[in-house]
């Protein structure tokens, strides 16, 4: 069968697979959002499925204050002892030589967890993988020189863990550094996201090489000792720097698995560029793809030949997993209790799909969803958010989101609100970062003509209306203000590439387009001057800044994503 990439669409991006039995199971980096790790598994490589999340994986369930694109980077996953892995790095700063960083190492005997708490590691910088090889275990590290004048990306560490056994279960409560820290390979160039596989007892070392952008790619190095020397191949595993015209674009970050076939495949991030003006913008933000891996003189190749990406791979036919709540003889441990709760998940994408305390595919920043949102009693779909702080803060923002998995998408929503000051405001978001958002939220506005002074306590005055705004790394402006008769109000958002346009319709009547078309590439990767590293939301959101106790209510949610071509 033939898959076609990428196979994990919009946002996910840093994909560590690991195979165990008859599945694969993926975890791809989360940043700000929650859930915190999402994951993935999957029967054949091309059909994926929500496993979950490491919900544990941020330090009392919180990345208040971290900023956009910050927060848990390039998780990396493993299986060993009858337990499942994952270690990664929660970012503080960013732009700084500091990165500010923790590592952190969560455990679970099943996929669907309970996840453990985090127990940190030592963090020499970010990117940390794990091999586990002969009973012993090994943390990899990018080196990071925070010194002034030293280099962000210097070298790659291998430091070996002391991992003491309980009941013959692994004790990460007690793990420890052991040994020195070894240096195992340093280069001019940047390189970054070490993993390390073993075959035919060589080790082999894939490098993320290039940074994040069009230069990225896969870089392979090998030796016959775990700490080196380390010979690097000639050419580059996988890239699409030297070809804009690949489809898929800033090829990189990659890890090997084998097929029980034998057969070996390489994950690895991508993302679908659009053609703009202003140049290729990815309002994706990088995503998950998958390629067949053959070996040559004792190096990994891709199969096709050379080292471009292929949106479309062969790949063995072995059935799609099948969601079974009633559970299937010789499954893993605890995918009933996880099937079950993807059930209840895949009604969130049908429209009139709201639901409380919502997992997959909702999402929201920095925290999980609290006690800000909750079911409207006798009203099974729609949800009454609380608000909290603004768009802009990097606080408790009452929003609930979900990815854009294709460039071409219309959304809609119900929001009835009567917010009686013009610090409280409820609507539609189509989000990439605090600096970069469309904002239409019913608000409060002083009567027509007069000047913003706060006429809000004047008591009955003003007017509700709808703003469209826009937010900018330059600052915040308003697109459009539309007056609103009393009652619900319905949103919608068409988006077609890198254009958007925002509508809405009260009380029965028509639809009519707020404000003019929109720049949607703005909601990029490749917008902006700050690092970015996520891609485009669209979702819900209410705005209480003087006391946090305004709600309003949401119903009739429906995304509708159309795919233009395989893999486009």
């Amino acid at each position: 069968m033939r898959l076609v990439n990428p196979v994990v669409r919009g946002f996910a991006p840093d994909p560590s697979v690991i195979r165990v039995g008859d599945w694969y199971y993926l975890a791809t980096s989360s940043f700000e959002w929650f859930p915190s790790i999402p994951l993935y598994r999957s029967r054949n490589l091309a059909d994926w499925e929500p496993a979950g999340a490491v919900d544990t994986a941020a330090p009392g369930r919180s990345l208040l204050g971290v900023p956009d694109s910050a927060g848990i980077w390039a998780p990396a996953l493993s299986h060993s002892d009858g337990v499942f892995w994952v270690v990664y790095s929660i970012v503080r700063s960013l732009g700084t030589r500091h990165f500010d960083l923790e590592t952190y190492l969560c455990t679970a005997a099943d996929v669907g967890g309970p996840w453990s708490e985090p127990v940190r590691l030592p963090g020499h910088g970010f990117d940390p993988s794990l091999l586990h090889h002969e009973g012993r275990h090994y943390l990899l590290n990018l080196q990071n020189d925070s010194r002034v004048g030293g280099r962000r990306f210097d070298g790659i560490v291998l430091t070996e863990l002391d991992v003491p056994l309980t009941g013959g279960v692994p004790d990460v409560d007690r793990v420890r550094a052991v040994g020195p820290t070894r240096l195992l390979i340093q280069r001019d160039e940047l390189v970054e996201g070490p993993k390390i596989t073993v075959k035919d007892s060589w080790f082999y070392l894939l490098l993320a090489q290039g940074g994040t952008g069009v230069e990225h790619g896969v870089l392979v190095a090998r030796s016959r000792s775990l700490t080196g020397p380390y010979d690097v191949d000639d050419v580059p595993l996988l890239t699409s720097r030297d070809d804009p015209a690949v489809p898929l674009q800033k090829a990189g970050h990659g890890e090997l698995v084998q097929a029980p076939s034998g057969e070996w495949y390489l994950t690895h991030l991508a993302a679908r560029p659009l053609q703009t003006p202003a140049g290729p913008r990815n309002t994706l933000g990088r995503e998950t793809a998958v390629q067949r891996v053959v070996w040559t003189d004792g190096w990994p190749r891709l199969a096709q030949g050379g080292w471009h990406p292929e949106t479309e791979v062969e790949v063995p036919d072995v059935a799609a997993a099948r969601l079974d709540p009633a559970g299937v003889a010789g499954r893993d441990p605890g995918l009933d209790k996880l099937d079950q709760r993807r059930l209840d998940q895949r009604k969130l994408d049908q429209p009139g799909g709201l639901d409380v305390a919502p997992a997959w595919p909702w999402s929201t920043l920095r925290e999980p969803a609290g006690d800000w949102v909750e079911h409207v009693p006798g009203r099974p779909d729609t949800l009454r958010l609380r608000g909290r702080l603004s768009a802009e803060s990097l606080w408790q923002q009452s929003l609930l989101a979900q990815r854009l998995t294709e460039h071409r998408a219309e959304v809609e929503v119900t929001v009835d609100a009567e917010p009686t000051t013009f610090t409280q405001s409820a609507g539609l978001m189509l989000w990439y970062g605090t600096a970069s958002y469309y904002q239409l939220h019913v608000t409060w506005a002083e009567p027509e003509g007069e000047p913003q002074a706060g006429q809000q306590w004047q008591g009955g005055r003003g007017r509700r209306v709808l703003v469209l705004v826009h937010g900018h790394p330059d600052g915040a402006r308003v697109l459009d203000t539309v007056d609103l008769d009393g009652g619900p109000v319905r949103l919608r958002a068409q988006i077609d590439g890198a254009t958007a346009s925002l509508w809405s319709a009260g009380g029965g009547g028509p639809w009519a387009q707020v404000g003019p078309d929109v720049d949607f590439s703005e909601l990029s990767d490749d917008f902006g001057p700050s690092l970015r590293f996520t891609g485009a939301f669209v979702g819900i959101s209410v705005v209480d800044l003087v006391d946090g106790a305004f709600t309003a209510d949401f119903s009739d949610w429906a995304l509708r994503h159309r795919s233009a071509m395989p893999g486009g």
